[in-house]
């Protein structure tokens, strides 16, 4: 790993993290799930799946509305899920596919959106189901309907945001980083 990849780890963990807290007052609307996925589609897998869960380290810990062990650990390695599919994405679509579609930003947009939704959906029942089980056993079978039913609009306004988000950002992120990236390999700096 060169120096330049470590330094993109690093500002996409800091920017992932300082978008959330600027985002504070937004609930379940945040960059960082975008973040940590072109991180992933420009830094393979396992970087973008670490800036996922480092991002996650920081902001849970310092998490103005409160800490849960198990709620942190879910949130740390489910936000993983988004740079490991970017990196897994990249892998995925090979690059004659790849230059057809960037060739159209709108259909690449488009697919980077309906892929936002589906992890969105992965992370927020995972997430959703842990938070339900970090509840007081005893209290159990009372909250699931509650915890179903009141995280209903923070699933929409959550889906809805990280599409919007991967359709309109998605290329224009990966061009600028992997510039970057090339940079570094092109002038032999590591």
């Amino acid at each position: 790993m060169n120096t330049r990849k470590v330094a993109l780890v690093a500002i996409l963990t800091a920017l992932s993290v300082g978008t959330n807290y600027a985002m504070m007052s937004i609930p379940n609307v945040k960059f960082m799930d975008f973040i940590v996925f072109v991180g992933g589609f420009c830094l393979g897998s396992f970087l973008g799946g670490l800036v996922g869960v480092l991002s996650w380290a920081v902001y849970g810990v310092l998490n103005p509305l409160g800490f849960s062990l198990g709620v942190w650990l879910a949130t740390m390695f489910s936000e993983a899920i988004y740079g490991v599919a970017g990196g897994f994405m990249r892998k995925m679509l090979k690059k004659s596919v790849l230059e057809s579609l960037r060739s159209s930003r709108i259909n690449l947009g488009i697919f980077f959106g309906v892929v936002a939704v589906f992890l969105t959906l992965a992370y927020d029942i995972i997430t959703t189901i842990v938070f339900w089980y970090a509840v007081p056993f005893t209290a159990r079978s009372q909250t699931l309907l509650a915890v179903i039913i009141f995280g209903v609009p923070f699933t929409i306004a959550h889906l809805i945001s990280n599409a919007v988000f991967f359709s309109i950002g998605s290329v224009p992120a990966i061009n600028v980083i992997s510039k970057v990236i090339r940079g570094g390999e092109k002038s032999g700096n590591e």
